[in-house]
């Protein structure tokens, strides 16, 4: 008889993990805590909660219980000492990035990103002075050319969006190493069940909670995890997370709490003094969707592999951007990184250039034409005209989104129900 493993396997943690029967009532489901505030049982225990020297709750836009139970559940499938749960990806990276910055300060990110990081990033650099330093390319030696003495961290994602290239986090981890650099990756495309970027040297993990995680496009959510082991005390750069704060007593916060002093940071700053908190019930619908994810990831994959390799050998397609298939650039990475697949989004281009594109889009009619990515349903968009239209041209036909490209989201439907939905869609393309 094999011996149970001391930390349960990923499908278990997935479905158990962060959360438990309620003590009061019994229910199995996670209960969904619709309350703003919490009663105290003393003036003592109020003022202790509020200065940071006992753990509980006071108000939901900082912590709420259901809330507190997605943030367990992540942290467990990402390996993570803790996490902060907030109102969409997009304040996900927000946060992590005023939480490592002050104006003046820059980061190295890689030159393919979700469109609307580039775009905060630029907008930040513009009005804050968070200077982003775009690596030139997507190696390992790319990002390390990229470091100043400015540099405060490392930002790229797991899966690029929307072009599926498989990044070398363990390489880029070990460049973020040398140069005492907190490495933040991005893991919406991959999520957990594809790949664990801590595993790979990664200090600072976000999602978009509203892709894979929830899986039924139902919610909008972000997720910060904190790996718990990036030495923030060997230099002065960090100051929200090594100084003092004085409006609480003189908190220092690596030394109050030293296993995930970055979550606490993002939480007093991020939460209580910005206040982009998830709601409860948003918080209850992507557990529920966590539930099923390892096995909504492995029918992604599969699905997305077939839908590929079918466009890439149609005549109208001229070329597809999906390692997972054999021969195409960034093969070895996938293998080495996403043995089951890169996940399930990707780019193709059309040889009849963008009003084929265009054509191809308004013709389907199981395949949604939707903005967003991750969920069970198919999906698909023009990025060059929506998510990536802020691009300069150059950059959006090194991102893989011209005007000739459409990005699709594989869904769980049966595959071959997908192929004849874009097989009459090309049809008409001509």
């Amino acid at each position: 008889m094999t011996d149970t493993p001391k930390t349960p396997r990923f499908a278990t943690q997935a479905i158990h993990a962060g959360a438990s029967p309620d003590p009061a009532t019994g229910a199995r489901a996670q209960p969904i805590y619709f309350t703003n505030g919490f009663v105290f049982d003393s003036t003592e225990q109020a003022a202790d909660i509020f200065n940071m020297r006992r753990t509980g709750f006071s108000y939901s836009r900082g912590s709420n219980p259901t809330v507190a139970a997605l943030e367990r559940r992540v942290a467990a499938l990402e390996g993570a000492k803790a996490a902060v749960a907030v109102s969409s990806g997009q304040s996900a990276l927000l946060l992590v990035m005023l939480t490592l910055m002050k104006s003046g300060d820059a980061y190295v990110a890689s030159p393919r990103l979700f469109g609307g990081s580039l775009g905060l990033m630029r907008r930040l650099d513009g009005r804050y002075d968070l200077k982003p330093l775009f690596a030139k390319g997507l190696t390992p030696a790319d990002f390390e050319a990229a470091i100043t003495p400015e540099t405060r961290a490392i930002i790229c994602e797991s899966i690029v969006n929307p072009c599926a290239t498989v990044m070398d986090v363990e390489g880029i981890a070990e460049v973020a190493r040398r140069h005492g650099l907190p490495l933040v990756v991005d893991n919406t495309l991959a999520s957990p069940a594809l790949i664990r970027p801590i595993e790979h040297g990664a200090d600072i993990v976000v999602h978009s909670t509203s892709k894979f995680l929830g899986g039924s496009g139902q919610t909008i959510g972000g997720v910060i995890c904190d790996a718990g082991r990036f030495d923030w005390a060997k230099t002065d750069h960090y100051n929200l997370i090594t100084g003092e704060w004085p409006d609480y007593d003189g908190l220092v916060i690596t030394e109050r709490f030293p296993d995930n002093p970055f979550a606490v940071a993002c939480r007093l700053f991020g939460l209580r003094d910005l206040g982009p908190g998830l709601s409860p019930m948003n918080a209850f619908l992507t557990l529920t969707g966590i539930e099923t994810l390892p096995l909504r990831m492995a029918r992604h994959c599969a699905n997305a592999r077939t839908v590929a390799a079918y466009l890439k050998d149609h005549p109208a397609v001229a070329w597809v951007s999906y390692p997972g298939l054999p021969g195409q650039p960034g093969e070895a990475l996938a293998q080495r990184y996403v043995p089951q697949g890169p996940g399930s989004i990707f780019t193709f281009a059309l040889k009849g250039g963008e009003p084929a594109a265009l054509k191809f889009i308004t013709s389907l009619e199981l395949i949604s034409h939707l903005v967003n990515i991750g969920e069970i349903k198919s999906l698909a968009i023009h990025p060059a005209t929506t998510t990536h239209r802020q691009l300069p041209k150059d950059e959006k036909e090194a991102a893989c989104v011209g005007p000739d490209t459409v990005r699709l989201s594989i869904g769980l439907e049966n595959v071959e129900d997908l192929v004849a939905d874009i097989e009459q869609a090309l049809a008409q393309v001509g």
